[in-house]
């Protein structure tokens, strides 16, 4: 399938999309705590999608049978929701996604539940932050490999990480999951030029041991095959027409940490 280049009506669509998945993230990043279950977490996100006007883009995914993906400490993705409670020092990982009008959102978090181990935290950081360095290199004019340099670069300047090499981003727009795919490694200076209305979605994973995973028997999570504990960040972005980049999935559409790095975001969304 061809990369699709979307219009700024389009665009502005797809904003609805993302501040919808990114404002249940911020719900469920402030409903989290120990004792819960994951599926009280999944029940959250649900409610708040349909508030929305929304509707889940996992749900019923190649069979998925949940609103959000919740993996736990080793399960780095694609975990599903279910009865198990989540615990202090636990590191949980959600992503979540949703469709209005036919267009896509897509964002993930990780966040520690209580105090936990410092590394673990240090692991939280480095992924999401190469998750900003990757957006921020993903500029006007750039080539698609600059992302996963920047991405790698960052993440082995910080320490002895696995970055996982079989799961990556992607673009984004009437699908979820559209051309091209996105790694989080690699030399520079290679794959499409990124340009106006091309949206991706960036997401590096992480562990804090061996990249190689494996699937679990429910056929969708997938853990560190060496038990270390995995991290996963995402966000939604697009180059708008003015040139500028926009983080679709942010509620201040990055404003904050693209601005950190140097980068002004568009204002035409």
């Amino acid at each position: 399938m061809a990369i699709q280049i979307k219009n700024l009506e389009q665009l502005k669509l797809m904003r609805r999309a993302g501040l919808l998945v990114g404002q249940t993230l911020e719900l469920l990043r402030e409903s989290i705590k120990p004792g819960m279950t994951t599926d009280a977490l999944d029940a959250i996100a649900a409610a708040n999608i349909k508030r929305g006007g929304g509707t889940s883009n996992f749900k019923g995914y190649h069979g998925f049978p949940a609103t959000i993906c919740v993996s736990i400490n080793d399960e780095i993705v694609h975990g599903i929701p279910g009865p198990r409670v989540i615990k202090e020092g636990d590191v949980v990982s959600i992503d979540c996604g949703a469709i209005i009008e036919g267009w896509h959102g897509d964002a993930a978090f990780s966040i520690g539940i209580g105090p936990v181990n410092p590394e673990d935290q240090k692991l939280m950081d480095v992924c999401e932050e190469s998750m900003w360095r990757g957006i921020a290199a993903g500029k006007n004019g750039a080539k698609l490999s600059d992302i996963g340099y920047a991405i790698e670069q960052y993440i082995n300047s910080q320490g002895k990480y696995g970055i996982l090499q079989e799961y990556g981003g992607h673009g984004i727009g009437t699908e979820m999951h559209q051309e091209p795919h996105v790694l989080n490694f690699g030399r520079a200076g290679h794959g499409p030029q990124i340009v106006p209305g091309l949206a991706l979605a960036i997401e590096p994973m992480i562990t804090r041991g061996s990249a190689r995973t494996k699937v679990l028997a429910d056929n969708w999570t997938v853990v560190a095959k060496d038990g270390s504990r995995g991290v996963h960040f995402e966000n939604s972005y697009v180059i708008c027409p003015d040139g500028a980049p926009f983080v679709l999935t942010a509620i201040d559409g990055g404003r904050m940490e693209l601005g950190r790095l140097g980068i002004e975001i568009s204002d035409l969304l």
